[in-house]
């Protein structure tokens, strides 16, 4: 079977004219390089702006970023900072939403969630999740439901549901969609406080 390029098929004129998914993802402690690897690529699959890897997340080029990313790294925007906390201020600035991708009390469900483009998406350790300082710098925290025995995902499989979510979100905003509707817009944030979890 001849697989075509989604951009070659009639499923892809919706998505027609998103040059950049105002998205943000940062990564904060992210220790496996198969799991950045695994952004890098789903990054490029959904055009996301740029990866900010932060704290113990390694950068390219290494050969674990490699194996996974399969050259993604060399296309999407990266950048790197020992410290996630300027990265969030300037993003505030610049009016993005700021979400925490993390099970929490207050969370709310990703499906439900209506973002504020642009969004920057955080994740955390594999094993520890968000750091505490950092998820209190988030404006909101978002959960992927999980109905089995386990609490959560692969941060990198969290990585593509999210992403793919808010590209669905996000192309609805251009009103050239075949599915069911839903009501989004962009809006600036202001001069929003962040909440305190």
């Amino acid at each position: 079977m001849e697989r075509l390029p989604f951009r070659a098929t009639p499923l892809a004129s919706p998505y027609q004219g998103i040059d950049t998914l105002p998205v943000v993802l940062l990564l904060d402690n992210v220790r496996s390089m198969y799991n950045v690897g695994s952004f890098f690529r789903t990054a490029d699959a959904a055009a996301a702006e740029k990866l900010l890897l932060t704290g113990i997340t390694a950068c390219p080029p290494k050969p674990g970023i490699r194996k996974t990313a399969l050259g993604a790294e060399e296309v999407v925007r990266w950048e790197y900072a020992r410290d996630p906390m300027p990265l969030l201020d300037r993003l505030r600035e610049r009016n993005y939403e700021i979400a925490a991708i993390e099970t929490t009390p207050h969370a709310v469900d990703l499906f439900e969630w209506l973002p504020a483009f642009p969004v920057c998406i955080v994740f955390g350790h594999e094993v520890d999740g968000i750091r505490p300082e950092v998820a209190a710098r988030c404006d909101v925290h978002i959960r992927i439901p999980m109905l089995g025995s386990k609490h959560s995902l692969n941060v990198a499989t969290a990585g593509g549901v999210v992403l793919f979510e808010l590209l669905r979100k996000y192309q609805a905003l251009s009103g050239n969609s075949s599915g069911p509707e839903i009501s989004l817009e962009i809006r600036p944030l202001g001069a929003r406080h962040y909440r305190k979890w």
